[in-house]
């Protein structure tokens, strides 16, 4: 198989939550591959833009805030990308958060702020990027999942939630889309050493109990996801389409 199919020359890639950890990585290894980037993020990605830049790729910066944007503004901001950029040929939907607690003592607010952020904007977002794909005929959409999209986890039963869901409209979209020549996929990150796993990461019990359950011994950096990103966002995988591609260190397979 050419390496070329790995190429992502002249393509326009729209990243959310790329200031930083996976988006950022993500954000970065496309460019590598050729892409220019659309950041969304609420938080001016100055990092990302300068190395993709330094790549001789195009960067600009959208101001998001995905808990709080309506559909309307979502969508707007996609019809303003397409203009500006003139076509939009990746989405990987990064962006996400997460909130810790008991089940019985969790908070409808915490759960909300979840949801918005992680499956609602996640889908509306998709919606309005998927609208301008069908009509080009071709696109590549990321949803960036979690191997709680496959387990229950411990104190984070709106996450779980939403990235059960996010599994779910994977496969929905993809059945929908496919044969307009849109796919949709997913990458099923396992444990990453990110600004979400902080906390874990500085529990003296649970993170080594996590480390010992990874069959390849060690936590993931977001560098570990790029070739999963690059490979889904390339013709490389034209024929995939509703997968949900586990990058876990085998943490599953255990």
């Amino acid at each position: 198989m050419s390496l070329e199919l790995f190429r992502l020359d002249h393509q326009v890639a729209m990243v959310t939550g790329a200031h930083q950890g996976l988006g950022q990585a993500i954000a970065v290894g496309l460019a590598e591959a050729g892409a220019d980037i659309v950041a969304l993020d609420r938080s001016e990605p100055t990092e990302t833009g300068d190395a993709v830049e330094a790549l001789g790729r195009r960067f600009i910066w959208r101001r998001v805030d995905l808990g709080v944007e309506s559909v309307a503004e979502l969508a707007a901001v996609v019809d303003e990308t397409v203009e500006q950029m003139g076509r939009l040929d990746i989405l990987v939907n990064n962006a996400g958060t997460i909130r810790r607690a008991p089940a019985v003592e969790y908070s409808e607010a915490d759960w909300d702020a979840v949801m918005q952020v992680n499956l609602k904007s996640l889908f509306f977002l998709t919606q309005a990027v998927g609208r301008h794909m069908l009509h080009q005929g071709h696109g590549k959409i990321i949803h960036v999942a979690s191997v709680l999209s496959f387990q229950g986890g411990i104190l984070v039963p709106s996450y779980t939630a939403a990235k059960h869901g996010v599994a779910g409209l994977t496969r929905a979209l993809a059945n929908e889309w496919a044969a307009q020549g849109v796919n949709v996929n997913a990458i099923a990150p396992g444990y990453v050493e990110t600004s979400n796993t902080a906390a874990l990461r500085a529990d003296a019990e649970r993170k080594p109990a996590i480390t010992a359950r990874i069959p390849a011994g060690r936590w993931a950096v977001p560098a570990d996801l790029v070739g999963a990103a690059v490979f889904l966002a390339s013709r490389a995988s034209d024929y995939v389409h509703g997968t949900v591609l586990r990058v876990d260190g085998g943490w599953l397979g255990r």
